[in-house]
């Protein structure tokens, strides 16, 4: 499958950069949140080029579908590169605490520095899907911003206040022109930062199952109730449609719907809490 060939690059895309090096200049504080199942290809390098030298937040999204050890060791990795790292379930609030603490140091370290003092203003940023609106939302203590299980939710810039004064400047998803590593660009289409609309399901999936039963081969076994595993990932995809029934009459194969599924219980979290990317 080669995810380089995809035109999946839309003009909303342009006009996000465009917005962020705009709006810089009004904000303190930048948070990034990127996927904790895969941290480092949910990071734009275009928005690290952008950001310069803003201090930043760096929030590991999705923390509840991850494994746990890993984005500790995340955490610990973003910590040593000069940034606040933290993990987070932005559906359930976990760390929403530990998150205000961090900006009110930040806000400390502001008034400590300026003459004019005034509440944070800060940008949210990240690539589509990865639960900025859903961070924003739990921010605010309402829903303030759309949220949805698909790319391309936010469409333009919001303020939002938070209880505390501070001001949120959220930005739609902005991925990249064109991913050098070939292995980004599927980790970001497993994780649904790319639209399935533009992708060939079956063969994303089949790239998946041959991921997992190389990392997470028990997982994988567990949830499909697998006698075992075969070397060729194919095989394995057919023996999970045979387990669930998705058969057409002839005995055929519904590699459509057998792919759909993995991909959903992988991005749900029922195969298991999976780490694509490890930090050693």
């Amino acid at each position: 499958m080669s995810i380089q060939n995809i035109n999946w690059y839309p003009g909303h895309m342009k006009k996000t950069r465009e917005m962020i090096t705009e709006n810089l200049k009004l904000v303190d504080l930048v948070i990034e949140i990127v996927d904790s199942r895969i941290p480092v290809s949910s990071r734009n390098p275009i928005v690290h080029e952008l950001i310069q030298n803003k201090d930043r937040v760096a929030v590991l999204g999705k923390a509840d579908l991850s494994d746990s050890r890993e984005t500790e060791k995340w955490c610990s990795c973003f910590n040593s590169l000069g940034y606040s790292a933290l993990a987070m379930n932005t559906r359930s609030g976990e760390n929403l605490k530990k998150l205000f603490k961090v900006l009110d140091q930040y806000q400390q370290k502001r008034d400590r520095e300026k003459s004019n003092k005034r509440p944070l203003r800060i940008m949210v940023v990240g690539v589509p899907n990865v639960g900025k609106s859903s961070l924003i939302n739990r921010m605010t203590g309402r829903k303030s911003t759309r949220t949805g299980d698909r790319p391309g939710v936010t469409k333009g810039k919001q303020w939002v206040s938070l209880p505390n004064g501070m001001q949120l400047l959220d930005t739609p998803g902005i991925l990249w022109p064109k991913f050098e590593d070939p292995d980004v660009g599927l980790n970001l289409a497993f994780c649904g930062s790319i639209k399935d609309e533009i992708l060939d399901v079956p063969d994303l999936a089949l790239e998946l199952i041959k991921v997992l039963q190389s990392r997470y081969p028990e997982m994988l076994i567990s949830r499909y109730k697998l006698e075992g595993l075969e070397e060729e990932a194919l095989a394995n995809m057919e023996a999970i449609a045979l387990k669930r029934g998705f058969i057409f009459p002839g005995k055929r194969i519904d590699y459509e719907r057998t792919g759909r599924t993995v991909l959903d219980e992988f991005r749900s979290g029922k195969i298991g809490k999976i780490t694509l990317e490890q930090a050693d």
